[in-house]
């Protein structure tokens, strides 16, 4: 069996995301019968649920219709379930399979590569997103910090603890730096993923934006306007059903992105 047969079965959707059926997996796996390998997919979907991921994201039923043969001329058809698969459910799947198949030896083989791969690609994705969004921050907080100056913010520590309670439903930033447990010299903005540094980059240039547009003057005022913006972005990730920013995972230091990018892939893969 060659290790491409797998990206043969591969479906691609509509939206570009690849996917294997059970259907066409289960005897590249050495299973005689589609019934015998359903306890091998169940296994599949505990491991996941364990892991902390949502087995509906990897393991999606579906139901197709069928030709089958009725001895006639006029074709028939009957429904049939199966199961959408992830890259990471075909992991899965032979990691549960029965060890005594040569079948399934090469599985997880294959796929355990392949998933590490995609692994490494999906991090090195966020990695450059997380740099470049970081240092969009550290421009557009200049731009900020002149526009409060501007406005006649004496207190800019004070100023930016403000827009922090508006997107963080009240948390100034040393409670932003005590929830993401962080050392004492330790910057937020470093331990920010991309969707966290993104809300902030949006609170930052619409709050720059609103005290030039309305001419915002004193400490006050500023600190009122960059709360309500702050708020306003908490409530737009709310309308959307995202993660409240103080929820999201506190990443290792962007120090360890910038390394990661440098890298050649050959050396993240090992």
């Amino acid at each position: 069996m060659e290790n491409n047969i797998f990206e043969q079965i591969k479906k691609v959707n509509e939206n570009g995301q690849e996917f294997w059926r059970a259907r066409d997996l289960y005897k590249l796996l050495g299973y005689t019968e589609y019934g015998k390998f359903l306890p091998t997919i169940e296994r599949a979907k505990e491991s996941c649920k364990n892991s902390g991921q949502q087995a509906e994201d990897h393991f999606a039923h579906v139901s197709e219709m069928i030709k089958i043969a009725t001895g006639t001329v006029r074709e028939a058809e009957r429904e049939v379930d199966d199961y959408s698969l992830s890259r990471y459910a075909c992991y899965l799947i032979a990691q549960n399979g029965d060890p005594r198949k040569v079948e399934i030896a090469k599985a997880q083989t294959y796929f355990a590569i392949q998933t590490r791969r995609q692994e490494t690609q999906d991090l090195l994705a966020e990695d450059r997103k997380r740099v470049f969004l970081r240092g969009e921050m550290t421009e557009h907080n200049k731009k900020l910090a002149s526009a409060a100056k501007s406005a006649g913010v004496t207190n800019y520590a004070n100023f930016q603890d403000f827009g922090y309670m508006g997107l963080y439903g009240g948390l100034r930033q040393k409670d932003i730096h005590q929830k993401k447990k962080l050392k004492e010299k330790e910057g937020i903005l470093d331990h920010m993923g991309s969707e966290e540094l993104a809300a902030n980059l949006f609170r930052a240039t619409q709050a720059e934006a609103k005290l030039k547009r309305e001419n915002i003057q004193g400490q006050e005022r500023a600190n009122k306007a960059h709360f309500a913006v702050g708020k306003k972005v908490r409530k737009t990730i709310s309308d959307l059903g995202g993660t409240m920013p103080e929820k999201l995972p506190t990443p290792e230091h962007i120090k360890e992105s910038k390394k990661r990018i440098k890298q050649p892939a050959k050396k993240i893969l090992k």
